[in-house]
């Protein structure tokens, strides 16, 4: 009997500290709080991946790194509530991040910049911030719209690889300055069976240097494949 009753007690006892911590975790976090910093956040983060992708201009487009951005916003939402009332709780998560290691390489260093973006839009929304959160998301979009636009006014850059023989040169260079806004030679081989120069060059039509550099008598073939140039390379 005594066994059964110091049983009793303790799943009593466990069932009460369990109410308790339950209790204490709905005190510090309110259920239509987190759901609310969640669909925001949701929300947030579908509008970051339509601009990233309206906005990309590069050559390979990864919708993975678009799904992305929206889990980084959804995750840190819930991070930054959980952490933000708990100093002890928060120095844990810092140390606990110190100590991952992310090997994915960025390639483009906007892209760097949308995962911050993405990371503000979670850290605010979890802050509780929702309305300069929502602030913040409508303004970075129009800039980076307004901005996108102002660079689109400059015509796209290709790589123009062309096999000729090399009587024809001066024929294609006529050609060129003809019908390109800018050019400029990147890479040029000779061998025996004929000649191979790649030119960097700026056009809006894509087809239009393709055929004429064909019309030319001594051009095998021609060949223009999208690049991904720095500002001033």
């Amino acid at each position: 009997m005594l066994t059964t009753s110091l049983l009793t007690t303790t799943a009593i006892t466990s069932t009460a500290l369990n109410t308790t911590g339950l209790a204490a975790q709905f005190k510090s976090i309110v259920p239509s709080d987190l759901f609310m910093a969640l669909g925001l956040g949701f929300l947030i983060g579908i509008i970051i991946a339509i601009v990233y992708r309206k906005t990309y201009r590069g050559v390979l487009y990864s919708p993975s790194f678009t799904m992305t951005l929206i889990m980084l916003t959804l995750i840190t939402t819930p991070v930054v509530m959980c952490i933000k009332n708990d100093i002890a709780l928060s120095m844990g998560m810092v140390g606990a991040l110190s100590i991952v290691r992310f090997r994915t390489a960025v390639k483009d260093p906007l892209d760097t910049a949308y995962m911050f973006w993405a990371l503000t839009m979670g850290i605010l929304l979890g802050a509780g911030l929702y309305l300069i959160a929502v602030i913040v998301v409508l303004c970075i979009s129009v800039l980076l719209f307004v901005l996108t636009f102002a660079k689109l006014t400059a015509p796209n850059a290709y790589l123009l690889v062309l096999h000729y023989d090399e009587y024809c040169e001066g024929a294609i260079m006529t050609e060129l300055q003809r019908c390109v806004k800018s050019h400029k030679l990147r890479s040029k081989t000779l061998t025996r069976a004929g000649a191979e120069m790649t030119y960097e060059v700026r056009l809006n039509e894509r087809h239009e240097v393709v055929t004429r550099m064909l019309d030319i008598e001594g051009v095998h073939d021609a060949t223009l494949v999208a690049c991904q140039s720095e500002v001033g390379a």
